[in-house]
């Protein structure tokens, strides 16, 4: 390992500095094989097949293991099999209290495939630690929290779930796909497994999927990897690279990102067909505060209502630097409309109670110039 690789910027250049081959290669080599060869019975070269390990995939597991400050990174084929593999920790009768604003998939994947098997969830205000404490039954096994959360950028205070969670006996998951490491190390925080939709900041560029999990307990570790090599939806190696690759830039691409977010978010503010604007970066937002004390940067994702749902229709027909897409954290800005998109699993009281209304559009704002970013926005409003 390269000692003088301490701060997250070098780490992220150059990642574990545990690989090593002798061609003098400064790109991690992409291991593009399903097997590996023996020199004889009992003799490895400590790879056997790439669904169980694979050289590329590992050089990324340990690079996001180390930028989060944990034991152990496993990598999966999306962000949903790392939430699948998370879920297998629990048992029939186990109880797990999540937060009631979060990816609609998320949702999907534990009342339409986990209740199946038994597994009894409760939704709950995450922000509110009195929410929390009512909810805990004596099945309960998990708090698994998004912050901030998808779409609403609501804060939950990490560190005190985290107390709260080990006081009951429970383990805390904290979904980190908006902040990345870069800004906020829940694990840091008392939370014991982080999970990361690969293919958003972390990738950076819209071009691969991927999920990423780092936890900080052996025990957790060793189930989690026995879920990925079983089921097998592990992170091929051409992914892997390309993730590994899109860590590179990641400082670099998220500084422009927030700066091109909060000059974005302040001009929504003042627009008139606008009527709320939901972004972590503002004093008057709920969750400022915790936000200040636990992460290092407010991110380059928001949200904003508009007065009229006419309006949405006008801004996704019109936009042309920004995408009408779904995903988000990549370098190009994307406009999504999580009410038919991203959350529409969610049944639509919920929706409306949390917020995901007809009239919310979600904006992940990228590296490119302001001033087009800004001019688009304007543009598609107006025509």
């Amino acid at each position: 390992m390269c000692g003088d690789c301490k701060n997250f910027e070098t780490i992220a250049v150059h990642g574990s500095c545990e690989w090593s081959e002798n061609t003098g290669s400064i790109s991690v080599p992409i291991y593009q094989t399903a097997t590996f060869k023996h020199a004889g019975l009992s003799q490895s070269t400590g790879y056997d097949y790439s669904r169980l390990q694979n050289p590329t995939r590992e050089e990324l597991e340990k690079t996001i293991a180390r930028l989060e400050g944990g034991k152990e990174g496993l990598a999966f084929s999306t962000g949903m099999a790392a939430i699948d593999a998370v879920a297998r920790l629990f048992l029939p009768g186990d109880h797990v209290i999540i937060s009631d604003d979060l990816y609609g998939g998320t949702y999907r994947l534990f009342e339409d495939v986990y209740k199946n098997y038994g597994i009894e969830v409760t939704y709950v205000d995450t922000t509110n630690l009195e929410e929390i404490l009512k909810a805990i039954k004596h099945n309960t096994k998990a708090f698994y929290i998004e912050t901030p959360s998808n779409p609403m950028m609501k804060i939950s205070d990490i560190k005190k779930i985290s107390e709260l969670a080990r006081n009951n006996g429970v383990i805390t998951i904290v979904d980190n796909t908006f902040l990345t490491p870069y800004f906020q190390k829940p694990l840091d925080l008392g939370a014991d497994i982080v999970i990361h939709s690969g293919t958003k900041f972390l990738g950076g560029h819209n071009d691969t999927l991927s999920g990423l999990l780092v936890a900080s307990r052996e025990d957790l570790i060793e189930k989690l990897r026995f879920a990925q090599v079983s089921i097998g939806a592990t992170l091929s190696p051409f992914d892997s690279w390309l993730i590994q690759r899109g860590i590179k830039t990641l400082p670099v691409r998220l500084e422009k990102q927030q700066q091109n977010a909060i000059e974005i978010a302040n001009w929504l503010k003042e627009c008139s067909e606008v009527e709320e604007v939901f972004y972590p970066g503002f004093k008057e937002n709920k969750g400022h505060e915790i936000c200040l004390r636990q992460a290092s940067g407010f991110g380059s994702m928001l949200s904003f209502t508009v007065k009229k749902k006419e309006t949405v229709e006008k801004i996704l027909g019109n936009v042309q630097v920004i995408s009408f897409a779904e995903s988000l954290g990549g370098v190009e800005s994307l406009i999504t409309y999580p009410y038919l998109q991203t959350h529409a699993a969610i049944p639509e009281e919920i929706r409306n109670k949390i917020g995901v209304t007809d009239k919310l559009l979600r904006l992940s704002v990228g590296i490119e110039n302001i001033n087009d970013l800004i001019e688009d926005l304007n543009k598609s409003f107006n025509k």
